[in-house]
């Protein structure tokens, strides 16, 4: 089987590892972005139940607004995603594009919408569970919680763990809950 690469190829692989490049600067920078305060590492007994939590005293934490920085954070993961959907309907609709390369983009384009429909699920029975507000950054190495509380209890980190537990593959280790009041 003899395989021309062409220009065309090139610059079109280019472009797709370009856009998931950016989607996953765009996705770091927004986690870190307010200047939170991620929770350590579990110890290695795997008991959930006993997670470390956040320093309620922590002053970076205490500065930040609860409601606009979950109204911040919402369109900025919409704003993201919106985005990278775009850009996957773009170049599907491009008859330049090679089939092989427009079945990666398909499978890109589903594992999107199966993590919006993973962190929208998780988000709904976190708030379910009592908490007011929360956001739910969900890839395929971690889960990432911000939750609107007046102070996590350990049952209550015991709960969102198991959640995303039972929603996710993810290990436990690598699942963070912040707290935000």
């Amino acid at each position: 089987m003899n395989m021309i690469i062409g220009k065309k190829q090139i610059i079109l692989a280019s472009l797709v590892v370009g856009l998931g490049l950016a989607v996953y600067v765009n996705y770091q920078f927004a986690r870190t972005d307010g200047d939170l305060t991620a929770t350590g590492a579990l110890a290695n007994d795997k008991n959930y139940g006993d997670a470390q939590l956040v320093d309620a005293n922590d002053p970076t934490v205490d500065d930040i607004d609860g409601e606009a920085y979950f109204a911040e954070a919402k369109v900025t993961r919409q704003r993201s995603r919106d985005e990278s959907v775009e850009t996957l309907k773009n170049m599907m609709a491009s008859a330049d594009v090679d089939p092989d390369i427009k079945a990666e983009m398909a499978l890109k384009a589903t594992e999107i919408a199966k993590s919006i429909e993973t962190e929208g699920k998780i988000e709904n029975l976190i708030k379910a569970k009592g908490f007011e507000d929360c956001m739910v950054y969900y890839d395929t190495d971690n889960v990432d919680v911000v939750v609107k509380t007046e102070g996590l209890e350990a049952d209550q980190v015991a709960q969102m763990k198991d959640i995303i537990l039972k929603e996710t593959s993810i290990p436990v280790e690598n699942i963070s809950i912040v707290e935000i009041s």
